[in-house]
């Protein structure tokens, strides 16, 4: 009878255990720079189109890398610049002129983080202002993190749907961990406006 009391005993314990310990494992939030000032240039500008490269301080010790060309950005991460520069984030290109945006909300389950959001303005040329020049829609980019391949998870129309920010969020947190970069396609969540339509042209 005290065995059996024992064991229920340690059952229960356990169960609570793990309660606790899922419970310090919650999902949160947290945020970084990669404005110019916070981060390291690589190498001059470009003498011919003034392209640039940085490298920018990331959560538990990753590197995120802003890579800018012919006014278009890659955002890849990585353990370091070299890996940033191999993953697969690092060669999407979307096809308008595009810029991200300095802030980077990174999801994290405890500590440790698995996915970044990002707001991204892509150019629309069939939306000139005054002056001519393309105006520009804006988007929210989810992308996986290490351990496996860096890619794009998901992207979410950030005019068309007015709670961008948590769709974006929810697709970190549902998909983004178990997401297969080069097999699985990237996610249109929400509804799909005018940017995800720019930011998925070919």
């Amino acid at each position: 009878m005290m065995n059996r009391i024992t064991c229920i005993s340690l059952a229960v314990l356990m169960t609570c255990i793990g309660l606790n310990s899922a419970a310090a494992q919650s999902m949160g939030s947290a945020y970084t720079s990669t404005a110019p000032k916070d981060c390291r240039q690589i190498g001059k500008a470009s003498e011919l189109d003034g392209s640039t490269t940085r490298a920018c301080p990331g959560k538990a010790g990753l590197v995120v890398l802003i890579a800018e060309d012919d006014l278009r950005e890659i955002v890849s991460v990585g353990r370091n610049r070299k890996a940033a520069a191999e993953e697969p984030a690092a060669k999407v290109w979307f096809a308008p002129f595009n810029s991200s945006e300095t802030t980077i909300e990174w999801r994290t389950m405890g500590a440790r983080p698995f996915a970044i959001i990002q707001r991204w303005h892509i150019a629309d040329n069939s939306d000139p202002d005054k002056q001519g020049r393309p105006n520009t829609k804006a988007m929210l980019v989810v992308t996986r993190l290490p351990p496996g391949p860096v890619c794009h998870v998901a992207y979410v129309d950030a005019i068309a749907n007015p709670t961008a920010n948590e769709l974006a969020r929810k697709a970190a947190d549902d998909f983004a961990r178990g997401f297969t970069c080069g097999k699985d396609e990237v996610k249109i969540i929400g509804t799909r406006g005018r940017a995800v339509e720019l930011a998925t042209m070919r």
